[in-house]
């Protein structure tokens, strides 16, 4: 599950990082928001219709690939997927249930041979002896922990104690940590018109609301559109709290329509940072 939904979000970053509510309203997944948000997070297999549809409207409407080639690949992710989580669960549960009977066995010898010892001594009926008594509830409670492991085993999965807990926020202000906060526009708003086959700078404000400075890194473009900008160009260093203005050449498309090209920071090697970020855009009507 942690793979497929691994791939889930590599697929959303390169096709410029959507919100859930946008695959669901706007591009016309036949999925709510909740269930494909569920899919990416790896702790419950999402339905294959629900994977396909989060698919289709990225891979297929979006990045324009083919539709059937699109099909059979995650497909193939999703089944392998479902084939481990069943065969996880038949081993869990069976492992869950031997141990139960063991315990359970394990507690009736012994209720039995005191039985016995009760059949061959009435006189002693009345109570077990002191020495057996301790083996006796030992055996019980071995039985009933294997049981409520069991039972923990088959109801854990509902109750969300496996969700990551909440990163503490002390100690994250007081660690060296990432991050930065988008500003504003400086040039070309989105819906802004631009004359067909023209050429426009496209100027971007961020700032540096992390701890660590930023040097060699860069704004690389994660899609094609039908105008033209520059695959990746460099962010000039910027200190902690400092903002920066990052400018981009774009050359308009030669006919008209809409162009919406989308950006996210990287290392010189082009890892992604701030991966929790979603990217910046521009958003121009050539018209």
């Amino acid at each position: 599950m942690a793979a497929l939904a691994y791939r889930l979000w590599e697929l959303k970053a390169e096709a410029g990082d959507p919100s859930f509510a946008e695959m669901s309203s706007r591009m016309g997944a036949a999925a709510s928001k909740s269930s494909l948000a569920a899919a990416a997070r790896g702790q419950v297999l999402p339905t294959w219709e629900t994977t396909w549809e989060f698919v289709r409207v990225l891979a297929v409407d979006r990045l324009r690939q083919d539709a059937e080639e699109a099909r059979r690949e995650w497909r193939a992710h999703w089944e392998r997927a479902a084939s481990a989580v069943a065969r996880s669960e038949t081993t869990e549960g069976r492992t869950s249930h031997d141990e139960t009977r063991a315990g359970l066995a394990e507690a009736r010898a012994g209720h039995i041979e005191t039985e016995v010892r009760m059949a061959e001594h009435p006189e002693r009926r009345t109570r077990p002896p002191l020495a057996r008594r301790p083996a006796m509830i030992a055996a019980v409670a071995t039985a009933a922990a294997a049981a409520g492991a069991a039972l923990f085993t088959w109801f854990a999965p509902l109750s969300g104690k496996d969700e990551p807990t909440a990163p503490n926020t002390s100690a994250r202000a007081t660690s060296p940590h990432d991050d930065s906060a988008f500003e504003q526009d400086v040039t070309h708003p989105d819906g802004t018109v631009v004359k067909t086959g023209t050429e426009f700078t496209k100027i971007w404000r961020i700032r540096n609301t992390g701890t660590i400075p930023w040097r060699g890194r860069y704004l690389t473009r994660l899609n094609d559109t039908p105008c033209r900008a520059p695959k990746r160009v460099e962010i000039s260093p910027v200190q902690p709290g400092e903002p920066v203005d990052i400018a981009v050449r774009v050359r308009a498309s030669d006919s008209p329509g809409r162009c919406k090209i989308y950006w996210k920071m990287t290392d010189e090697a082009g890892t992604q940072l701030l991966s929790a970020k979603k990217p910046i855009f521009l958003d121009v009507v050539v018209g």
